[in-house]
């Protein structure tokens, strides 16, 4: 597809460890060209609609991200040049932005060659994951790629282990997990859905299905803490920011 696309799908979340607990909700996601300004009347770039993407959100600190230009430079400082970029994402609904996680989707050509995934906690923290195979051989689904979880994402997890990232991207879906193990603690999470024109009658419908759209997000976050908390599960207290932002 050319235009920005709608990804309307789920996310599941299965805590690993003595206290269980596991979620399935779903979310809606768009798949953007970065470089391109969208044509339709209820998304823009980088101003108010209905649903939005902001550079500002994206590519470097929070809030003063410079979008694409932060992804290209980083893909480019290790190696890899000329790729075409797209960025997955959950779009702001009337202004409001919180996203668990965004993904850099770097090809060359139809395959993947490398992912950014750009992990935001309500802390009002981020790390990025640089993900890719040696010399940016292409991705397939079967591959795992493996990076020491960095971040204090959650506060009845602690800041150990590794992550262990899988990317199924295909021209009519999308599928990504991601494997928080630390001994027999950690989280499995997975993000899958339909690839599909984004357009004005699919943003009311996600709007009408989803209302307040990332604002649903972050009042989920916090009722999983909740649950967890009566769980007895112990909290974790917020350490210092790794001295990187990028892994």
């Amino acid at each position: 597809m050319i235009g920005p696309e709608h990804i309307p799908g789920v996310t599941t979340h299965a805590r690993r460890g003595e206290i269980g607990n596991a979620f399935r909700y779903g979310v809606d996601f768009v798949l953007i060209d970065p470089d391109r300004d969208a044509s339709l009347a209820l998304f823009s770039r980088n101003k108010m609609n209905l649903a939005s993407v902001h550079d500002c959100d994206h590519g470097g600190q929070i809030g003063d991200g410079t979008g694409v230009a932060w992804a290209r430079m980083v893909l480019a400082e290790r190696g890899l040049k000329d790729a075409q970029i797209k960025l997955l994402t959950q779009p702001r609904f009337f202004g409001y932005q919180f996203n668990p996680v965004s993904f850099w989707l770097a090809f060359r050509g139809a395959e993947l060659a490398a992912v950014i995934a750009e992990v935001n906690t309500p802390f009002g923290d981020r790390h990025n994951y640089v993900c890719h195979r040696e010399g940016f051989a292409p991705i397939r689904s079967q591959d795992q790629i493996t990076a020491c979880k960095m971040m204090h994402v959650s506060p009845f997890q602690d800041v150990s282990g590794e992550y262990r990232f899988n990317f199924d991207i295909r021209p009519d879906r999308i599928g990504i997990r991601i494997a928080h193990l630390d001994g027999d603690q950690g989280v499995i999470a997975t993000l899958s859905g339909p690839r599909q024109a984004l357009s004005n009658g699919r943003l009311v419908s996600a709007f009408l299905r989803r209302p307040a759209g990332a604002m649903r997000t972050i009042a989920l976050i916090y009722w999983q803490a909740l649950k967890l908390k009566l769980k007895g599960a112990r909290y974790r207290t917020r350490p210092e920011p790794a001295a990187t932002d990028i892994t």
